[in-house]
């Protein structure tokens, strides 16, 4: 280090100028410190696609992180009724939600969406026992909808009158799951629906019955969605579409500004808003990062973005092939709607983590959705599928965390339909004839799935992995059932790899092979 007496600067220029003392100083720090910007200089990042595109849209940390948890939480779990789309099929006439409101809380104008807000109490929500819980099941990253459709907001806004610490909860949810997972070395995640929430059809003649798609809430004038009351019209979007873009930019600011966000995530419809907005939004975005010393990433659906720009989300479903990018995909523990309902289901703790696995061998990132009730706590259902899933993970996560893909993702007889948004199905029924792989980042060991549990002291034949397909890269020095010393006996033929498994107990779920290389 340097030892300077400011008499005797290597830069005496500095200070023989008439600059404030302070300013001097700061420009001295910015000469002797690598990686500190001059005052003055730029941002790192302009708003435009090609200066956007010199960031790397998945780094390393990303890459290696495989498992983030998000939730699907706000006042559409009061009435816990259809789905997260509650407050869209509420005002759609003869729909099966537009009756149960009817039946259940009268007219619409007895009880609207609003008045529901008061009854999104969250008392059982508690950010740091939520955050415990999610590492517990092996994320890396997690986060809230910062805000979906519907306009309200989970995070304490000067923005957006409706949010979760000046209305419902009267608590900065955002805030408090941060803290929670700074303390534990996670990383946040925050998703943005809103795109979908400006009304874009005021004064529309339109069907009742079939309402525009681009727009949350229908136009009809019997009901609060068309309402210019100054404070209503926030909630349904009935704003001018310049003053919405604007809305809609300052939210996402809002949240950057305030929790640094290590993941910002996109649903559909961010292709509604103007594309100079979109790149302005990306720029604010990475330049934030960037200042904060965070490698940051954006998720987006479809082509919204470029992929130079972001990661591709699919939803519900995963790539059907090994992917060259890193990719992600959101999915839910539920069997049916992304928040809690009084009727849904709950997968099974095997059928999730094998489709996560294919996911990973894939080269991809999962995004798991859970569903807390109106009173923000997480029902025990979902809580035990994280706890198996993460117990699992315990066991098995060398070969998942900071892993990469095999140079095929695997085989197997398991027939995976087609994903309601591409790709193919998250609900896959694999069994242990499915095989799938990943490697170490060093390549030094390399780790082969069974999608389910495999006979003991059987002998398996593998002729993808013989020498003239996809052979392990190196001699297979040795290979053990992971987190056991059982070795596994093996050979290579002209015609396949062979391996004999112990007659030892193998896991319910998915046992792995660890194949350590010369």
């Amino acid at each position: 280090m340097l030892g300077l007496r400011l008499g005797h600067s290597p830069f005496p220029s500095l200070w023989s100028c008439n600059m404030p003392r302070l300013i001097r100083l700061l420009l001295l720090v910015s000469l002797l410190t690598p990686g500190v910007k001059a005052l003055g200089q730029g941002p790192e990042y302009t708003a435009d696609w090609e200066s956007l595109s010199r960031h790397e849209a998945a780094p390393e940390w990303f890459a290696d992180s495989k498992l983030g948890i998000y939730f699907h939480w706000g006042v559409y779990t009061v009435p816990a009724f259809g789905s997260e789309w509650y407050p869209h099929w509420m005002h759609v006439e003869d729909s099966w939600v537009y009756k149960h409101h009817l039946e259940k809380y009268g007219s619409h104008q007895k009880v609207g969406y609003h008045d529901f807000v008061p009854q999104f109490t969250g008392e059982h929500f508690d950010g740091d026992e939520w955050a415990e819980l999610f590492q517990r099941a092996g994320a890396r990253f997690a986060g809230p909808v910062a805000q979906h459709h519907d306009g309200f907001a989970m995070w304490d806004s000067e923005v957006n009158p409706w949010n979760a610490a000046d209305m419902g909860p009267k608590t900065d949810i955002t805030g408090e799951l941060t803290a929670g997972l700074r303390k534990r070395g996670m990383k946040l995640i925050t998703t943005f629906h809103h795109a979908r929430h400006h009304q874009r059809h005021a004064g529309e003649k339109i069907d009742p019955k079939h309402p525009p798609h681009d727009s949350h809430y229908a136009w009809n004038e019997d009901f609060a969605t068309t309402s210019d009351d100054p404070l209503l019209k926030k909630l349904y979007g009935n704003m001018s579409e310049e003053e919405f873009n604007a809305y809609w930019f300052d939210q996402i600011k809002e949240v950057v500004d305030q929790y640094d966000p290590d993941i910002i995530w996109f649903d559909s419809w961010l292709n509604v808003i103007p594309e100079h907005l979109r790149e302005e939004m990306c720029a604010y975005y990475l330049n934030h990062a960037a200042a904060k010393g965070q490698e940051g990433v954006i998720a987006y659906k479809q082509v919204d973005l470029p992929s130079s720009v972001g990661v591709l989300d699919i939803e519900q479903g995963g790539k059907k092939d090994l992917s060259p990018s890193v990719w992600m995909t959101d999915v839910t523990i539920s069997d049916g709607s992304w928040c809690y309902t009084d009727a849904m289901g709950v997968k099974s703790a095997d059928l999730v983590l094998r489709n996560m696995i294919d996911v990973w061998s894939k080269n991809g990132v999962v995004l798991l959705n859970v569903s807390p009730k109106s009173d923000g706590s997480i029902p025990e259902r979902q809580r035990k599928v994280l706890r198996e899933i993460g117990d699992w993970l315990a066991k098995y996560g060398e070969a998942v965390y900071d892993t990469r893909p095999f140079d095929i993702y695997g085989f197997g007889n398991a027939k995976a339909g087609d994903g309601h948004f591409g790709g193919q199905s998250a609900t896959v029924k694999y069994s242990a004839d499915d095989i799938r792989f990943t490697v170490s980042k060093d390549g030094k060991t390399m780790y082969l799935f069974y999608l389910g549990k495999p006979e003991a002291g059987k002998r398996f034949s593998y002729g993808k992995l013989s020498p003239h397909h996809y052979p392990p890269h190196g001699e297979v020095k040795r290979v053990t059932i992971l987190g056991t010393d059982h070795e596994v006996e093996h050979e290579m033929d002209t015609h396949a790899w062979h391996v004999t498994l112990p007659d030892v107990p193998m896991n319910e779920i998915a046992t792995v092979l660890k194949i350590e290389l010369e």
